[in-house]
């Protein structure tokens, strides 16, 4: 039972709730169908041309603009974020995936773990008490590393994937020629919805087995008589947290208008959020066992006030120019903003004899983060010496902040069973500790790169790319202020690669690139620590079984020194480095369409990961990193059904994980799981086309575990259990 609230009131609330949410989705309804029948007036496609006056039932259609990156249906075709340039993505000497807007539609995805889940290779890391995304790829990546970007920029988002999301591409490999301090295991590119030339709006709602839902509404289209086109997107949430406490609410609106000119594209765009989820370090795992303490999984061990709260603002501005047919010019600038509180009844020790815990009541109060990234890329397709060539010259500029203003201590408790929870015992703590406080941290980096793809011939591909970084770090402590890392540097990052097309659509690839990450320490431990430098190679193979099935195998080796880990001393978490980490594994991933019907995601990785060189960790696995990850997902659309024009679609897949490391001494593991999902939408063709989607995670309601915090053995985050989500969504 939730705490304060009784079984039927509970019950009552939460179909409510529901009731409410699908009407809020279905009430516009009638409005929408009347206004379907009024007549419009149609806009033709070029600037300048008179439209005479009739009426039609079309929708406004204007001059259309470029999109980046192609797709069909689950398939993916082209991409930007590999290159920089919209290249076909058996033409890249490197593994790219995709998960595409219908995966996420299909899916009913909510989160960035939601859509990875399809995508070899990936597992989650520390999530800081699911406050934040945080991802392992290819034996490498925690929370806070940059590898999660919003279309090509880095940002201060605690996460990435919304009601604007359109798709999610992950660059598996070395990535830092062109976007930086990465890690060898890639980086991840959540790319945004934008406006769009036709005419088209959704206004939806769901319902959620938790208790609660969402209702949210998406419209773009041309400002007629102009060269504008604006898309408006909102969203809000609050949907019932499944342990026996807790909620989440999000609230989401973002405008963006995009302006159309004979050779220039501009578009700006805005996004705010507020938000209020739980604070939850998940479970117990006792070390002598090696399995998660005998305690229903919904019970928590922490307090109703384990929240954290705040807002998100994100503003960007893109501008695409095209001189000519060879040669284009694209500016990128993102401003994104984040404050946020919280506060946590944090689990200090277990006594596994009797089930006592020992409490820590902790607040972290005026939190803010802050990033400027911008970039300017300057491309051409030329022939030179006879040889087509595809240049790219770039400048990007980042900066980022964090600053967490009070950090709040109280003594330690012993007042709480894990076997017979008693709530409200320990209250919240208001103490400030100036030692810990004003937690600061700032990095600048500056860097100019070049890369050329030649074509040799039809058949080979040489790629070449060089990047020249200078950064600025500085982090520190206390009240008064005590700099513990103040660093500064440059470095040469270099990658190649080779494809060669053995026939349009089979291709093979070799490639080998660095990796350069400046490292820092908060804490006064260990002053400034030894940047982590990487060095992978990967082949691998691109081709499409079928027409419109597409599949791309990889194999690698990655070695990265100085890795950072976290240990606590005395109490609290502090950062220090291993001598040498090394990663290897094969990945294989399949997106597309078997037939015009049936559809399929499906994919596999192994990662083999070990400590290779530390005195203290060498032979062991690094946290959090699975050695097996798979995934299959399917659609079958039966298209229309009764003869009025009503459809249906269904699907069906199964996702899991191997076992991974809890600690960094490998004490324990957390155990591998497989889960089955499945899915039905079925579209009513009224006047304004309504689709019901029913979608079921977590069939067989299986117990799993996702990741741990990697410190100790207290926190373990606890995968969600069966949940069913009915939506209803209508369609102009």
């Amino acid at each position: 039972m939730k705490q304060g609230k009784t079984a039927l009131s509970s019950v009552g609330i939460n179909h409510m709730r529901a009731v409410f949410l699908i009407l809020s989705a279905c009430a516009a309804y009638p409005v929408m169908a009347q206004e379907a029948a009024k007549p419009t007036k149609a806009t033709v496609a070029k600037k300048g041309d008179r439209v005479e006056d009739s009426t039609v039932l079309e929708p406004i259609v204007v001059r259309g603009g470029s999109k980046d990156g192609a797709m069909e249906g689950y398939q993916p075709i082209s991409t930007v974020t590999a290159t920089r340039t919209d290249t076909p993505l058996i033409d890249i000497p490197q593994a790219v995936n995709v998960v595409s807007e219908d995966v996420l539609k299909d899916q009913k995805a909510q989160s960035l773990d939601d859509a990875l889940s399809n995508i070899s290779g990936i597992g989650q890391a520390n999530t800081l008490g699911g406050t934040q995304d945080s991802f392992i790829r290819r034996g490498f990546g925690d929370n806070r590393d940059g590898s999660i970007l919003t279309n090509g920029l880095k940002t201060a988002l605690p996460r990435s994937f919304n009601a604007t999301s359109e798709r999610v591409e992950v660059l598996k490999g070395p990535a830092s020629t062109l976007y930086g301090i990465l890690d060898p295991g890639g980086m991840i590119n959540v790319v945004t919805k934008k406006p769009e030339q036709t005419f088209s709006g959704e206004i939806y709602g769901t319902a959620s087995s938790f208790g609660g839902g969402s209702t949210g509404l998406d419209f773009t289209g041309p400002i007629e008589g102009t060269d504008f086109a604006y898309r408006i997107i909102g969203e809000y949430k609050n949907i019932d947290y499944w342990r026996n406490f807790g909620e989440t609410k999000d609230w989401i609106i973002s405008p963006s208008l995009s302006w159309y000119g004979e050779d220039t594209e501009v578009t700006l765009s805005y996004m705010h959020e507020d938000y209020s989820v739980p604070f939850d370090r998940g479970t117990i795992f006792d070390p002598v066992t090696g399995r998660a303490v005998d305690v229903d999984p919904e019970i928590r061990f922490d307090e109703p006030y384990n929240i954290s709260e705040g807002s998100s603002d994100m503003a960007t501005l893109n501008v695409k120019h095209e001189f000519n047919d060879n040669w284009k010019l694209n500016f990128d600038y993102s401003y994104s903003y984040n404050e946020y509180s919280d506060n946590q009844a944090r689990v200090m020790a277990y006594n596994r004899l009797n089930g006592n815990v020992t409490r820590r009541a902790d607040a972290t109060q005026g939190s803010e983060i802050y990033n400027h990234a911008l970039r300017l890329d300057l491309t051409g397709d030329v022939e030179i010496g006879g040889l087509r060539n595809e240049l790219l010259f770039g400048a990007s500029y980042d900066y980022a902040d964090t600053f967490r203003s009070d950090l709040i201590r109280c003594a330690q408790s012993v007042n709480f069973n894990i076997y017979n929870p008693v709530y409200g015992k320990l209250p919240e703590c208001t103490t400030v500790s100036k030692a810990d406080s004003d937690q600061t941290e700032q990095i600048s980096t500056a860097s100019a790169y070049f890369q050329d793809s030649l074509y040799l011939t039809d058949q080979w591909i040489l790629v070449g790319g060089l990047r020249y970084q200078h950064y600025d770090l500085m982090a520190g402590k206390g009240r008064p202020f005590v700099t513990n890392t103040d660093s500064s540097g440059d470095k040469l990052v270099p990658r190649g690669g080779i494809v060669y097309k053995m026939t349009p659509d089979i291709s093979f690839y070799a490639n080998v690139a660095e990796t350069f990450r400046p490292q820092s320490s908060i804490a006064a431990y260990y002053g400034n620590l030894p940047p982590e430098e990487g060095v992978s190679y990967e082949i691998g193979s691109k081709f499409e079984i079928a027409d419109g099935l597409t599949a791309n195998i990889a194999l690698y080796t990655s070695d990265k020194k100085n890795v950072a880990y976290s240990e606590v001393v005395d109490g609290e978490t502090v950062v220090k480095t291993a001598g040498l980490v090394r990663a290897r594994g094969v990945e294989v991933d399949i997106a597309g369409e078997i037939t015009d019907e049936f559809s399929v995601i499906a994919s596999y990785g192994f990662t083999d990961a070990k400590i290779i060189d530390d005195p203290v960790y060498a032979g062991k696995w690094p946290v959090n990193v699975p050695r097996h990850t798979g995934s299959l997902f399917f659609a079958y659309d039966f298209g229309e059904i009764d003869g009025n024009g009503n459809t249906l679609k269904v699907g069906a897949g199964i996702r899991g994980a191997g076992k991974r490391a809890g600690i960094n001494t490998n004490t324990y593991f957390l155990p591998g799981y497989l889960l089955a999902d499945a899915f039905a939408a079925y579209t009513i063709q009224l006047e304004r086309p309504l689709t019901l989607q029913l979608n079921l995670k977590n069939i067989f309601d299986k117990t799993y575990y996702t990741s741990s915090i990697g410190t100790t053995n207290l926190g373990n985050q606890i995968g969600e259990p069966f949940n069913a989500t009915l939506s209803a969504s209508v369609k102009f």
